[in-house]
């Protein structure tokens, strides 16, 4: 493998940066890559984390390696990348949080726009509006009577401040005058095992992590975020239809700490393109909730842009902000 301290001697005999860029991609990866998550396990940014690791690992030779980084709103993760060296071996599971913080947060330390460089979409799916069984409601006007004949007595439960699970229950909230108690987990797991015993109500939560509790009936589905009902809950209705102009998706991809080599990045894109048209993966991801999303890095760099104002206008509309 070329060394950073050797790509520098080469710089300084004459050889183009471009040069270098195209032997590190040729050689890449040589060891193992860090995956960073910013949530523990069995999330569905864990979840679909691990389908693409390993399928990078399968195909490139080398270990992409799930690094659960938890805590303050998928923070720490981000962070932790932004601040690796941009030389391929550490990347990033992109997720909503990424694009709602930098509007959430007041203080923090990185611009996620700015300071990441977009690798790869994955996909795109629906949250969803869950009840835990105790909950007599049965439908969304059903849910916000009782919420509105319950004052102060309904926990809405999140994978944590920031998350588009969070923010699709604040958007709820503002949309139709309703006022839940928000309880912030580490993660999805923690929140969705809460869930099962009652000690939370409602979550908007990511399809992958809480389909098969909706599907075993342990949990209730009233709605799906997004414009159209999923195919994976048949029968399942869009919060819009009750209450109009409601939307909210959670986009997934890969990033990675800026100045990475573009020749890496565009090998990167091309391998994870390459996997999500794999008929096995489409028919997981699809199951997960969401298509397969391919695009170029700078598509997913636009997205990335547009999501982050989207959320931005949620942010400022629920009055949320996070010292």
């Amino acid at each position: 493998m070329i060394s950073r301290r050797t790509a520098l001697g080469l710089i300084g005999t004459g050889v183009s940066t471009l040069a270098i860029g195209r032997a590190f991609a040729a050689e890449y990866p040589a060891r193992p890559v860090r995956f960073l998550v910013g949530y523990p396990p069995g999330g569905a940014t864990d979840i679909i984390a691990r389908l693409i690791g390993q399928r990078l690992s399968e195909k490139l030779g080398q270990q992409f390696v799930i690094e659960n980084k938890p805590g303050a709103g998928n923070n720490i993760g981000t962070e932790a990348a932004v601040n690796a060296e941009p030389d391929g071996y550490t990347v990033l599971l992109v997720n909503p949080a990424n694009y709602i913080n930098t509007t959430l947060y007041a203080n923090l330390k990185f611009n996620f726009v700015r300071d990441v460089a977009p690798i790869a979409s994955f996909n795109r799916v629906p949250n969803v509006m869950t009840v835990s069984k105790d909950v007599p409601a049965k439908t969304v006007a059903e849910f916000i009577e009782y919420v509105k004949a319950n004052p102060g007595k309904v926990n809405m439960a999140s994978s944590g401040n920031g998350t588009s699970v969070h923010l699709s229950g604040e958007m709820f909230m503002a949309m139709t005058g309703t006022k839940m108690q928000h309880v912030p987990y580490r993660g999805a797991a923690p929140a969705i095992t809460d869930m099962l015993g009652g000690q939370v109500q409602v979550i908007f939560d990511n399809m992958p992590s809480i389909i098969q509790h909706i599907r075993s009936g342990a949990l209730r589905a009233l709605a799906v975020t997004t414009a159209e009902p999923s195919a994976q809950l048949p029968g399942v209705p869009t919060v819009a239809e009750t209450v109009p102009g409601y939307e909210a998706s959670a986009l997934f991809g890969m990033g990675a700490p800026k100045n990475m080599p573009k020749e890496i990045v565009a090998r990167l894109n091309t391998e994870i393109n390459a996997i999500l048209a794999e008929p096995d993966m489409k028919k997981r991801l699809v199951e997960l909730g969401g298509e397969p999303l391919i695009q170029t890095p700078e598509a997913f760099g636009a997205n990335i842009v547009a999501e982050t104002e989207k959320w931005k206008k949620v942010v400022e509309f629920a009055g949320l902000k996070v010292e």
